[in-house]
């Protein structure tokens, strides 16, 4: 069944719930992209994201909700979940396979292969080196002295920016969560606890989560969550691939867990597959909003997960602005308008003042600057400073 471009970025926007009006009545847990995951990268990365849905996050790490929690997560970046939904997190983050876990460590499971050791059964000896240490909030480098000094030869590399032998990063920050520690918001250098009332069963558990149809007994019975279908609902359509990417996964692995209750259709001639429960949303005619309805606009942040599909050729087709809103480093926000990526946005803050530069991919109608110019307010505003146009 074919799907055009228009419905895919349609159906993302509304899933991710990024055409949700404010409201300040709802908790700062009511987000359904928390069931994949928030990034909480740049200056109050995961507090902005949440705004952009509607939920009411303060974005000062002081006033953090305690509904939420921080963790080491996915290709190792710091992301928001619901808390209670920490232990379900943990083992649906579980590495599918040592094949799997191998590739999410990157550079790091070479020493450890060589030295015989399974990557799994090295992230569980991480993460009870870890929770022992951290009997009490502990900075990360504190962290780090004490593990190089507990880990043998293969769990350790020499780096040079550091000038000093220390664990490799990726199993440092992914067996995290494995230990049972979250991470303190707003912490720079990051600040590392221990979850309160971590499961035991949890603790140094690598054991795989069970596949779809598979047997789950044993798996803590706290709302276990599944990144394959999460992806595909706030992402989808998608394929395998797609997915890997997301996860640093294999592909062979995410394909070996892929839903059952999938609708196969075809997105400018490529072959994808959407959640049967989405299939509906994503097939039905454009919605061109409420009649004499202004634009929806949003500043999205830089790592919004909107911005965080692989096939970003189809979130924007052109190659030049793709290099743009995807830089390695500087990495601009991006101007959303109802479905598409039309812009991108840079703050500057000085003091108690905020400037922020926006960049037009294309002349916008006078309602989509009005639109633009009420969001930077609101940027402002949520991070308690003054809002300085450019040029005044």
């Amino acid at each position: 069944m074919p799907v055009s471009r228009a419905q895919v970025l349609r159906h993302r926007v509304r899933a991710q719930q990024l055409d949700r009006p404010r409201d300040d009545t709802r908790r700062p847990d009511d987000a359904d992209v928390l069931d994949l995951g928030v990034q909480d990268t740049g200056t109050g990365g995961a507090a902005w994201s949440l705004v952009n849905r509607g939920v009411p996050v303060d974005a000062d790490p002081a006033r953090w909700p305690e509904e939420l929690a921080l963790a080491w997560t996915v290709r190792g970046a710091p992301h928001a979940y619901r808390r209670a939904d920490l232990p379900g997190v943990e083992v649906a983050l579980r590495p599918y396979s040592p094949a799997d876990a191998a590739k999410r460590v990157y550079d790091a499971s070479k020493p450890l292969h060589d030295a015989g050791i399974e990557v799994p059964d090295a992230l569980a000896a991480v993460a009870r080196e870890m929770h022992r240490i951290v009997a009490e909030p502990t900075l990360k480098g504190a962290m780090s002295t004490q593990l190089t000094a507990a880990m043998p030869a293969p769990y350790l590399r020499y780096c040079r920016p550091c000038g000093a032998t220390h664990l490799y990063e990726m199993p440092f920050r992914l067996a995290a969560l494995h230990a049972g520690l979250e991470l303190e918001p707003g912490t720079s250098p990051p600040v590392l606890r221990r979850v309160s009332g971590w499961p035991r069963e949890h603790l140094a558990n690598l054991s795989p989560a069970p596949a779809p149809g598979e047997d789950a007994r044993g798996v803590h019975p706290v709302e276990r969550l599944d990144v394959v279908r999460a992806f595909l609902h706030h992402l989808g359509p998608a394929t395998p691939q797609l997915v890997a990417g997301y996860l640093d996964a294999t592909v062979a692995d995410v394909t070996a867990r892929w839903p059952r209750d999938v609708r196969e259709v075809v997105v400018e001639g490529e072959t994808r597959w959407v959640l049967e429960a989405d299939a509906d949303a994503l097939l039905a005619e454009e919605d061109h909003g409420t009649a004499g309805a202004g634009p929806v606009v949003r500043l999205l942040g830089p790592f919004d997960l909107h911005l965080q599909a692989r096939d970003r050729a189809l979130l924007v087709p052109d190659a030049a602005r793709q290099k743009d809103l995807w830089r390695t480093l500087g990495r601009p926000g991006a101007v959303l308008v109802d479905d598409e990526v039309l812009g991108t946005w840079r703050p500057k803050a000085s003091g108690r003042r905020l400037t922020v530069r926006v960049d037009p991919w294309e002349p916008w109608s006078r309602a989509v600057e009005r639109a633009v110019e009420v969001e930077q307010e609101r940027l402002a505003e949520h991070r308690g400073l003054t809002l300085v146009r450019a040029g005044a």
